[in-house]
Formats: structure tokens, sequence, C-alpha cells
């Protein structure tokens, strides 16, 4: 069946309106999670209940537990993970002293992109051949880009961060959710039903597929929304906030969904506040990376992003530009990240309930006009990523008459074999050059990698 049946857009329009909408939520919450959990052998719940019973604990109860995990994982990765075992033996550092001062982890040098991109399998505490395991390749935004392990146990506890934080907000299970993703050109998107269909009723979630910004682009997204009626919406700040300017432009202010959540890059001040006034909703910042999840939220809709302290030790170190923020993981066992760099600057602050992070200064996707469509940035990488395919990592300099896409092409692959996608999906919109690693033009504190350069 295809997506535009008339049958299935009746459909879409019971579900987005009361008791159709309550019904779909109970379904999805009470008989299709758990069915989609069976069958694909995790526990999400389980860890569900046994993050809603810590963040009950009294502050000081929960911070002692913080400290004993991070004394843990710190003394797993000594024993198993062979890059930790030499560094450890090399510094006669002994883990079993953070249960008695966490200031003790200072003896250990940071972790940074570098650092896993040189050891590689020496950072994973077992083969992966054989093991359930989860790739995640970083964006690349505060560095270049690196793939991260998870185990099972790992991506599980992720998953139950994530719908812990958006229950405090309000976006139960039984709320339905929408998410911002990439719109492919030779993907298809009519046909019905697919996996991804099951997935999203599961989760009670549905996705819009984008890959413009403009007028038309935008239109399209809003009326979407409006048609959906999601309470929470998922996606990039730049997007949304391009989208409530445009509704401020057209309509001066409407809503269509309850609670705006980012992700995947820095939400500023200006962008919140836009969002917020033309699309009349509430906006919950975040903090989140591919290397760990989410690890810091506006809980409870409280301002301040509070540490998950359940699954990450924070700290700052201050630096020429600010506070670098650095994050030893507790979750993952299979690669653990001890005192890792994340390339963000941020202040921790420990305060009465907990950890919270200030002034958080990070990653950025920006926006490149091509043939006078505007592309945000994350779009192009997905594209790159998973349309086009054997590329370590690519950077557009946009100083130019003409944008200059720049590619590191994996080493198996043919660069005639990239450019032929390339041409294919963008036409003459870039000039195209291959390049190493050494050739990307570095900017700011650090020269530090950015996907776009813009001077």
């Amino acid at each position: 069946m295809k997506r535009s049946h008339p049958f299935l857009k009746s459909c879409e329009a019971i579900f987005a309106r009361q008791p159709g909408r309550w019904i779909k939520g109970v379904a999805s919450a009470y008989i299709a999670y758990p069915i989609a959990q069976r069958r694909e052998q995790r526990d999400v719940t389980s860890k569900l209940r046994e993050l809603r019973h810590h963040y009950r604990l009294p502050k000081s109860q929960r911070m002692d537990i913080a400290r004993g995990k991070l004394a843990d994982i710190v003394a797993f990765a000594g024993h198993s993970v062979p890059y930790y075992r030499d560094l450890f033996a090399t510094l006669k550092f002994d883990p079993a002293k953070l249960k008695a001062d966490t200031a003790y982890l200072n003896d250990l040098p940071l972790l940074t992109k570098d650092i896993i991109r040189e050891q590689g399998d020496r950072l994973l505490s077992s083969p992966l051949q054989g093991l359930r395991h989860y790739s995640c390749k970083t964006g690349g935004s505060t560095g270049l880009s690196t793939v991260i392990e998870y185990d099972q146990l790992a991506a599980d506890y992720s998953s139950a961060v994530t719908l812990y934080c958006r229950e405090s907000v309000g976006n139960t299970k039984r709320q339905p959710e929408l998410h911002f993703a990439c719109r492919f050109p030779d993907a298809d998107y009519e046909s019905w039903p697919t996996r991804e269909d099951f997935k999203c009723f599961a989760m009670n979630r549905s996705n819009i597929f984008f890959d413009r910004l403009d007028d038309a682009g935008l239109e399209e997204i809003w009326q979407t929304l409006k048609a959906r009626k999601p309470y929470m919406v998922h996606g990039h700040p730049s997007t949304i906030y391009a989208l409530a300017c445009y509704i401020e432009r057209t309509q001066g202010k409407a809503r269509a969904f309850d609670v705006f959540e980012p992700s995947g890059e820095l939400l500023e001040p200006y962008q919140r506040d836009k969002i917020a006034q033309a699309l009349q909703c509430r906006v919950v910042n975040r903090y989140g990376l591919a290397e760990l999840g989410v690890m810091a939220y506006e809980l409870d809709g409280k301002p301040g992003m509070r540490v998950l302290e359940s699954e990450g030790w924070p700290e700052s170190i201050p630096g020429e530009h600010g506070h670098e923020l650095i994050f030893t993981g507790f979750r993952n066992r299979l690669m653990p990240l001890i005192r890792y760099q994340t390339g963000d600057l941020a202040e921790v602050e420990a305060g009465e309930r907990g950890f919270v992070l200030n002034n958080v200064v990070g990653r950025i996707h920006d926006v490149v006009t091509l043939d006078g469509v505007d592309y945000a940035t994350h779009t192009i990488q997905d594209m790159l990523d998973h349309r086009v395919g054997g590329i370590q990592e690519f950077q557009i300099d946009v100083r130019g008459g003409k944008p200059l896409l720049k590619i590191v092409p994996e080493g198996h692959v043919d660069p005639e074999h990239i450019s032929a996608k390339v041409n294919q999906y963008w036409g003459t919109a870039f000039d195209l050059q291959f390049v190493g690693h050494s050739d990307f033009v570095r900017v700011g504190r650090h020269a530090k990698f950015r996907h776009v350069v813009t001077q």
C-alpha cells in the first residue's frame, strides 16, 4: 500500500485527535512496545524503572552511588582494556583510591578522539566478532569523526535515559512524538508498512523527512506538523529555528506541538526564544553526544541542565577559551571512555539538585546554499554517509564563489565512484576535491575542525 493512500491519511487524522490519540498511545505503550522489546531481545523497561528509583533518592545517596560507579568503571577499564591496562601500569595508577577521593582521577590524562582513532581495538574490552554490539559514528563537529562501539547493556540504558528524561517533561509513551530525519533522493518513502513503521508504532512516534529549508520545504514541514499534532518534536535547533522564522514571517505565531527537544547541535539562546515565541511551545534543552548518549537534561522542565550522574561523571577544566567539558561514562563496558574530552565547553556546578551544566558552548551545524536551496550540514552529512559511502571525512569550503567539497576517501574506495554519486545527488553544485586529513582547514581555538569553513 502507498503511504499516500486515502485510508492511511484518514487513519492519521483519526489518531491525531481524541479519542484516537489516546487509543493509539495505550496500544503503543502497553502492547506494541513490550512485544518489540521481546522480539529485539532488549530490556529497556527494567532500566527505566531503575532510573526512576535512582532519581527519587536523596542527593547525598545518589552522589555516593555515582562515586562508586566511577571507581568501578575505572577499575574495570584498567583490568580489561589493553590501552588503560598499559596506561595505569605506566602511571602506577591505583583505581581503588577513587573510592576515597574522586580528585585522584586527575592523575589520568584526557581521552581524545585522536587517541581513540589511533588505539582502535586496544580500547575494547572484548573482540567484536560474535558479540552483539552497535557502532556509532560521531558527527565530527567537535573533531574528526570517530567510531564508538556500544554493548547491548549500554544501548539499553541509553534508551532508558531518553525515555526517563522525556517522561519528566510530560512526554510519556502514551504521548505522540515526531522526529526530524533526512530525506534521501533515492529512498522509497511511499511503501507501507515497513520495519520503520512498526518501530514508530511501538515508540508512538512518527518521522518527518526533509531535505530543504526554503519556503517550500518549511511549508511542507508545517503542514505535516499540523496534521499529526505531536506532543514533542525532536530535531536540530537550526531546523526548528528556520521553521520558527518562517512562521513568524508568514503567520506571526502559531502552535502545532507542545514541547521541542533539541538534538545534535547547540541550542543558542536566541534560537530558544524565537522557537518558544513563534511556535508557542515549551523548549527543553539537553546535552548529549554520540560517544555517551544523553548526559544532561532540563529535568521536570526546570532551568539548568542537570547532569545524569547515574550515567557518568562530569568534570570541567579551565582553559584559554573557557571550561573544557570532560565525561567518564559508566555504562559502556565494551569501550569505556575515561575522562573523555568532548570538545565542548561548559562549567560543571555542584548544586542542591546535583551537578548542573552552565554556559554550554558546543557543536553547531551550518547551512550551505546549493543552487539556491538551503541544506543543513547534517542533511549533507547523512547523504554522504548513507548514500554516497566510502568517505572517511569531508569538509565544505564556502569562502569562494562556489562551494568546494573536500573528501578523504576510504582506502579501498574508487574516487570515481564517489564523484559519480556526488554528481548524481547534487549535480554541479559542488567543486569536488579529494584530499588528505592534513589538507582540511582548521579554525578557532586549538585549530578546531569544522565541516563548513566560512572564513
